[in-house]
């Protein structure tokens, strides 16, 4: 079977290099932050072209620790898309907030912002515009409708690590960003991880409070930021003990690992040069598919699209995957019901028709074999077979 994901191929091709990296971590006995952690954070904000990088356990706990830091309380609105992975929303209601969603585009699949500018409401607090697939939302767009109404942009980055939008990489062009590191992504290490992005130093401070149990002087900060009162750090005594056994707020648990960074340290320059690969592996894909029955992803102007998955659209999804298993071709779908038909979110009212393109993804969307190490022989099978499926 030709795989819709490999990361063995990935880990052959540097093996070497990240076994030395874990090994050097292993030996060193600094597991839980450390340098090791501080110089993958300080790479990945430069790469991302950001003042500050918060490494946290994985993607979903950076949600929540960057709503949090925005300011986002229980009873707050926040607006996303309804086609993304559950973990955009799930931030949402962790901290108490009422998800609100608005539709996705069609072609590109990311948020649409006239549906964005419809739901605002005085109660809304932020927006969060999800990367879908690798490439970034119309941010300029979103930034307006957040400026006129003083709302916070929480950038959902978990699938767009090194996209740009109009030169400038995802993480960077809305508040603070979040990246997930899954094995999958295209920056991934060898489990969960994540990291926080931004030039918001009261956000950067927040979050690396929230990451250890809102303890030490980064939880005074947050504790004085939450709560809209003036704090002092020269008034406290720690009394001789580790500042982390002082608490100030409630936080978490939710650390990258330094044998996680050091991995990804290793696979950071590397970055490029793989989303330019999975570009490239595109490319023949836009230009040799040539079934009609077959509506292949549109990259919007102004975009650098990355690729984590290719998806394209067709009427008979479903045969097609049959089709393509028969022909030892894995495929996938990213995602099959969206926010507002999900039964966990039922309470909130929505109903079948609210959001017709994102239905209309969820049920007729698939993604095709989209990594790096595709070999030439596998590419050219995957469009030879889609090419000979007759919808």
């Amino acid at each position: 079977m030709i795989p819709a994901m490999n990361v063995n191929r990935q880990y052959t091709s540097i093996q070497e290099e990240l076994d030395k990296a874990a090994l050097d971590v292993l030996h060193s006995g600094q597991y839980i932050l450390g340098k090791t952690v501080e110089d993958f954070e300080q790479a990945f904000a430069a790469y991302c072209g950001v003042k500050y990088a918060v490494g946290v356990g994985n993607g979903s706990d950076a949600l929540v620790m960057a709503l949090k830091a925005c300011g986002v309380k229980p009873g707050d609105e926040v607006i996303t898309t309804a086609m993304s992975f559950s973990a955009t929303a799930e931030a949402i209601t962790s901290v108490g907030a009422v998800p609100v969603f608005v539709d996705c585009t069609r072609d590109t699949f990311a948020i649409e912002p006239a549906e964005v500018a419809k739901k605002v409401t005085n109660k809304t607090k932020a927006i969060i515009p999800v990367h879908l697939y690798g490439q970034c939302a119309d941010m300029d767009s979103i930034n307006k409708i957040a400026k006129e109404h003083n709302l916070k942009v929480v950038e959902d980055c978990a699938q767009a690590a090194g996209a740009t939008y109009k030169g400038k990489k995802a993480g960077s062009l809305g508040d603070v960003g979040c990246v997930s590191f899954f094995p999958t992504k295209n920056l991934g290490c060898a489990g969960d991880g994540g990291i926080i992005v931004t030039s918001d130093e009261s956000i950067y401070r927040q979050c690396k409070a929230f990451r250890a149990h809102g303890s030490g002087l980064d939880g005074l900060y947050t504790y004085g930021m939450q709560n809209g009162i003036e704090v002092s750090e020269q008034d406290v005594d720690f009394q001789g003990n580790l500042p982390k056994y002082f608490n100030f707020v409630t936080g978490y648990n939710s650390r990258l690992d330094a044998l996680q960074a050091a991995l990804l340290a290793v696979k950071l320059p590397y970055l490029d040069g793989w989303n330019d690969r999975r570009r490239e592996i595109a490319r023949q894909y836009n230009e040799r598919i040539t079934n009609p029955a077959i509506t292949k992803p549109l990259v919007a102007e102004g975009n650098t699209h990355i690729y984590y998955v290719y998806a394209i659209t067709t009427e008979k999804r479903d045969d097609l995957r049959v089709y393509l298993k028969d022909n030892d071709i894995t495929s996938g779908v990213y995602f099959p019901v969206p926010f507002h038909m999900q039964v966990v979110y039922k309470n909130l009212g929505y109903k079948k028709g609210d959001m017709p393109n994102a239905e209309f993804v969820a049920n007729h969307s698939m993604v095709l074999p989209m990594f790096p190490e595709l070999t030439q022989e596998e590419i050219d099978k995957v469009i030879d077979v889609v090419n000979g499926w007759q919808a």
